[in-house]
């Protein structure tokens, strides 16, 4: 029971009573429901209209005193006298005999249907509307269809543990947050989404203002800003006979970059370019901000003589180690292949702690791949890179010893629960009608526009599609072939009439229909090396568990925008995708359920977005108009006018599975081990049609222990099993590994420190470098870096990178004028000093190298040489 100290006012009354006065009307104004309220007091037999009306039971109350009152559209009650919303709880037992012990038990984490059907039948969550707060249907409407996504919703109510982030605004946590009031069992009438709202606004400037936006565009926002806040790193594939990461050979290389220009995903791809896109060039020499950022208080600064020798032989060193790198001149070759790992060059390195081995492999434990450098296949030589120095030089520059510089980095591959739950893949396919050659790309979707066809289009389909029909009833020998076409005719002079009948199942043909290229739009052929004519054919390759369907209802022109407001059907059921899945596809549920559909009201320039949800709790639908939330039925869900709509994979073999593991949790026999399997796994357990094989990479590290930087929350990662239920499910879905005891990683801590050790040797002397060369009044030579490179550089030996920078990429900031490099115009670039540069490339190799002016001491010894010539000229006249 609440503790509202003013429950014993309230009179015996009924659910049968609630729902016939419900039928009833406002008695001082005569307005109907819905979001009529009832006052409860003993005796009273009161019907007021709310706040969307006149608010007569608010006057009521203040009238009689009565405080409490009852919404007969939802059953929520409100106590005006506690001003807040009040629960008339029935005394339930246990949800499990485990109540709260530690570790999480299961049955609340598999069992769905543990509340009893009366409690969800007088309250079902998830029935809360949203404020609006300024135009702001369009993200109420989506944000009600992404929360009745069960998927996503259950991800951020119970692993919570997992949204954890240190990306501005954080929007994941506003989300979490919002989820979290609107299915939380002490639900209020309404949410204010203002800090999401706040976040959407602070990323995207498109949201800010009070203009009414589009609910799509605004899905999109915030689903990308969710992947990139959520995102983890998918571990490389490894060598299960050695152990390790199989990035170790060029061929490795050159087909993993092949793959990555196969491939192209919006997952994995949009967080590199959010993070390379910085607006401007900056120069290091200029900026004060940045050389405050990267040059701290120096507790000794050493006398400038002693620095100046240290510099000179950093130089020394350098000049005497690489010149077969460098080519020992300032202008290199931008196209000239640079080798940085010949056993003839002696490299440099920053690291005297890592000791260096003969093999190309090193033995295990292996230390995971990006954590510390490759190790070189040849040992250092000592007698040609070190000359003999005095203990004080050596202590000047004790960072230079052996290190092999690291080889390009590999694309990074991200997953999120956002790419888990929406992404898809289309397969594209284009044949020149000229050479017959066919090019293939993949393609990774999270959400499908689609185009709504007019007559001529459905005329074309429908005839393309009875014509496929009758051919395969004609090569069966089927008697009632002619029948397709009758339906057709009938079809056709049906839609000519009275407007054409679209159907989801239209559209999505429409999209996948054969397009040819020609004219404006040819294919440019790669055989032929000119435009030709071709042909584009697009299937479904990978479904995913929720389909996100987007149907493209407005044009924007130049001037003015219109709205195709053509009625487009849609099943709530069993919506089929067979007919357009590629032929090897390894899609084994093709069916889908409706979920929530974002409808739109009224013309491009001036209407109203809201969302229709089924709700998971009860599987009754629901009209979510910003703060109003009714109960609506199947008819009128399907007679709105969709715009998004939101399907789930069906599957009843998952329902059946999940109710046979809650089965054998509910047995209760004793094991003599528990199994420990990912959260995040167990709830897509819970909620996927196809939750796959089972992961427990999220909380494990590549050598079977807990990463140490997941010890300290390790709890919100894993639930307990007992092992006959661990059985069942590793028999079922595969996967693992199978893991009863945890343990902290020590393989993983000594990697950590050893990378920490480095960041801090590297910025440390960037820190004396860079410092000496700002104090510098007129530098002999200054050379150029791409910022692009330097920012990957800078996160990396600040912590917010695990994985150091490939090697020095200046190509985007030369360009090369008779046959001599030269800095582009307006290039994103920074100015460092010789021995700047001659540390990081020692370090990283890669180039060219680029300065801004001639080398000083070169140029007056041309200018000397002049002079005397023309002195010698004058004597002679």
């Amino acid at each position: 029971i609440c503790d509202c100290p003013h429950l014993d006012c309230v009179g015996e009354i009924t659910k049968e009573e609630l729902i016939q006065k419900s039928h009833g009307q406002c008695q001082d104004c005569k307005v109907g429901g819905p979001n009529l309220w009832a006052c409860l007091e003993n005796g009273c037999a009161y019907v007021g209209c709310g706040e969307s009306h006149t608010d007569h039971s608010t006057v009521h109350s203040q009238d009689t005193r009565h405080n409490l009152t009852v919404n007969l559209t939802t059953l929520r009650v409100w106590c005006y006298a506690c001003g807040k919303e009040v629960f008339l709880e029935r005394k339930l037992g246990p949800h499990s005999p485990h109540g709260n012990s530690k570790p999480l038990p299961l049955p609340q984490n598999v069992d769905i249907d543990m509340e009893t059907e009366e409690e969800d039948e007088i309250r079902a969550r998830g029935l809360t509307g949203l404020k609006n707060i300024g135009n702001t249907c369009y993200m109420n409407a989506a944000l009600q269809a992404l929360s009745n996504c069960p998927p996503l919703t259950q991800f951020f109510l119970e692993c919570g543990g997992l949204v954890r982030t240190d990306k501005k605004p954080a929007l994941c946590k506003s989300y979490q947050k919002l989820v979290s009031d609107l299915w939380h069992k002490n639900r209020p009438s309404y949410v204010v989404p203002t800090n999401l709202f706040q976040g959407i606004k602070a990323i995207n400037p498109m949201f800010r203002g009070y203009a009414q936006q589009d609910s799509q565009e605004f899905l999109r926002c915030l689903m990308d800003q969710l992947h990139e806040e959520l995102k983890e790193q998918l571990p490389e594939p490894c060598d299960q006979s050695h152990g390790i990461a199989m990035d170790d050979s060029p061929e490795e290389d050159n087909h993993s970059q092949s793959d990555n220009d196969f491939q192209s995903c919006e997952s994995c791809g949009s967080s590199e370019r959010a993070e390379n896109e910085v607006q401007g060039g900056n120069a290091l020499i200029d900026d004060t901000n940045e050389a405050e950022m990267l040059i701290p208080e120096q507790d000794e600064i050493q006398a400038n003589r002693e620095w100046q020798k240290e510099k000179n032989m950093i130089n020394d060193l350098y000049r005497s180690g690489t010149n077969g790198i460098t080519g020992g001149s300032t202008g290199v070759d931008i196209d000239k292949d640079v080798d940085t790992t010949t056993e003839t060059t002696p490299i440099i390195n920053c690291f005297p702690d890592i000791q260096m081995s003969n093999t190309t492999r090193p033995q295990s434990p292996v230390p995971m791949e990006g954590h510390i450098p490759k190790m070189s296949s040849s040992p250092p030589k000592a007698a040609s890179g070190w000359p003999s120095l005095n203990p004080a030089h050596k202590k000047g520059i004790k960072l230079l010893t052996t290190f092999s510089p690291p080889k390009n980095k590999r694309q990074k591959k991200y997953r999120s629960i956002i790419s888990d739950v929406f992404d898809g893949t289309i397969v594209s396919s284009v044949q020149c009608l000229t050479c017959d050659r066919v090019s293939v790309t993949l393609e990774n979707f999270q959400d499908i526009s689609l185009p709504i066809p007019g007559k001529e289009d459905l005329a074309k389909l429908h005839s393309s599609t009875h014509q496929t029909s009758l051919v395969k009833a004609g090569s069966c020998g089927e008697a009632y072939a002619p029948q397709g076409w009758i339906a057709f005719v009938m079809e056709y002079i049906k839609s000519w009439f009275w407007g054409p009948v679209v159907t989801l199942q239209d559209c999505l043909a429409a999209f996948f229909a054969r397009d040819e290229l020609k004219g404006d739009n040819m294919y440019s052929c790669e055989k032929c090396k000119k435009l030709r004519n071709g042909v584009k054919f697009c299937k479904m390759q990978s479904l995913p568990e929720i389909l996100c369907i987007h149907l493209k209802r407005f044009r924007h022109e130049l001037m003015f925008s219109t709205k195709i407001s053509t009625h487009v059907s849609f099943p709530l059921e069993g919506l089929d995708l067979q007919p357009f899945l590629a032929k090897d596809s390894s899609a084994q549920t093709t069916s889908y359920d409706l979920l929530s559909v974002i409808c739109h009201h009224g013309t491009a320039s001036n209407g109203h977005y809201i969302a229709y949800c089924r709700n998971d709790v009860n599987n009754l639908w629901y009209e979510f108009d910003d703060q109003s939330v009714t109960e609506v039925s199947e008819a009128c869900v399907q007679n709105a006018e969709a715009y998004v709509l939101f399907y789930k994979k069906s599957n009843e073999d998952a329902v059946k599975e999940r109710r046979r593991v809650s089965g054998l949790f509910n047995m209760m026999e004793p094991s003599l081990l528990q199994f420990y399997i990912s959260r995040q796994w167990l709830n897509k357990f819970k909620t996927f049609a196809e939750p796959g094989p089972i992961s427990n990479d999220d909380f494990l590290c590549l050598h079977g222990g807990v990463p140490p930087n997941k010890a300290t929350f390790i709890d919100d990662l894993v639930v307990m099993l007992p092992q006959n239920v661990w059985d069942h499910l590793y028999s079922r879905y595969g996967g693992g590994p199978a893991v009863n005891h945890l343990y902290v990683c020590h393989t993983c801590q000594t990697e950590i420190e050893k990378l920490e050790k480095r960041r801090k040797q590297e910025l440390d002397m960037f820190v004396r470098l860079n410092k000496a060369f700002q104090e510098e009044e007129s530098p002999v030579v200054i050379y150029c870096i791409s910022m692009q490179w330097f920012r990957e550089w800078e996160g990396f030996v600040k912590g917010k990178d695990n994985d150091p920078p490939g090697p020095i990429d200046n190509s985007k900031i030369t360009v090369n004028k008779n046959g001599h490099l030269t800095l582009k115009q307006g290039a994103d670039s920074g100015q460092i000093s010789e021995e700047t540069w001659n540390f990081l490339h020692s370090i990283y190799g890669g180039g060219p190298l680029l300065t801004v002016r001639p080398n000083i001491s070169h140029q007056e010894v041309e200018s000397s040489q002049s002079e005397e010539k023309i002195e010698v000229e004058t004597r002679s006249v």
